[in-house]
């Protein structure tokens, strides 16, 4: 039998992913994934759905989200799993979160419009569909009604840090993800760490509550992971992976392309709360 892999790190269209939860569901089980987790920004929204989609096609479902936080000046994703969906603090806090990446988004169309770049906010919601808007969407209205090419193309010119488009986002502390994680009975890991280069503040973190790191990444080589893994397994941290995929497009990691071992999962449910029966299969 061949070995079973996961993948705990995927979007939808809850956030800035482009396929359904079912679409996610459909496309893990092709790969023959034996679990996934859903790590949507700033929402559990689509965990229900996923959750259905899941128990249908007899794969195990993890509920999480990814977080925006800022640590030292320094924006760091923050993936919460195994969370209790049903948390009135998670439920309200991720509103609140989602409510800053829609303030977000007005900020930077009025800075586009500063610009001579005629998009309207409207333009951006109705692509968006979704309560947690990020710069992708912004991306997205972009090329469609004409004012770049390509994805990249925007993020080029006007989305990313340091162009005439940029703003910057309000993130929450980085203590208060952690703490608004396990609140919520969940596990808090520290998103894909070779592309925040803030290695000399894991230490911080750990002594704030930091349960892992996210060795296995599309944009990690072999040799970034083995580091992760090397330095969780120093620090008494989990290891945990994933592609990181928002759905199919030319770039786009593919979902379960990333071999994350099933005994990680293992490992991440026996450091769990024993109350915690958020696993779903």
């Amino acid at each position: 039998m061949a070995k079973p892999y996961i993948d705990l790190h995927l979007h939808t269209l809850f956030s800035d992913g482009v396929s359904t939860p079912e679409q996610v569901a459909e496309e893990a089980q092709k790969m023959g994934l034996a679990a996934i987790a859903l790590t949507d920004h700033d929402t559990i929204e689509g965990c229900p759905r996923l959750a259905k989609a899941c128990a249908e096609r007899g794969i195990e479902f993890v509920p999480g989200t990814e977080l925006s936080t800022d640590i030292e000046g320094h924006e760091m994703h923050l993936l919460g799993y195994f969370l209790d969906t049903m948390n009135e603090e998670l439920i309200r806090e991720t509103t609140r979160y989602q409510q800053n990446r829609t303030n977000r988004v007005h900020d930077l169309i009025r800075q586009l419009n500063s610009i001579g770049v005629a998009l309207r906010a409207d333009q951006v919601f109705s692509l968006a569909k979704c309560r947690a808007p990020g710069r992708p969407h912004v991306a997205r209205a972009l090329v469609r009604h004409g004012f770049c090419g390509t994805m990249d193309e925007a993020f080029a010119r006007y989305l990313r840090k340091g162009t005439p488009g940029w703003t910057p986002k309000v993130n929450v502390p980085f203590e208060e993800g952690i703490r608004l994680i396990h609140q919520a009975e969940g596990l808090a890991v520290m998103a894909h760490p070779g592309l925040n280069k803030i290695d000399h503040l894991i230490p911080d973190m750990v002594r704030a509550g930091l349960d892992g790191i996210e060795c296995w990444h599309s944009r990690h080589p072999k040799s970034t992971a083995k580091r992760y893994r090397e330095m969780a397994a120093r620090l008494g941290l989990l290891s945990t992976g994933g592609s990181d995929c928002h759905g199919p497009g030319r770039g786009q990691p593919i979902i379960g392309t990333v071999c994350v071992p099933y005994d990680i999962l293992d490992e991440m449910k026996r450091r769990l709360p024993r109350s915690t029966v958020s696993v779903q299969v």
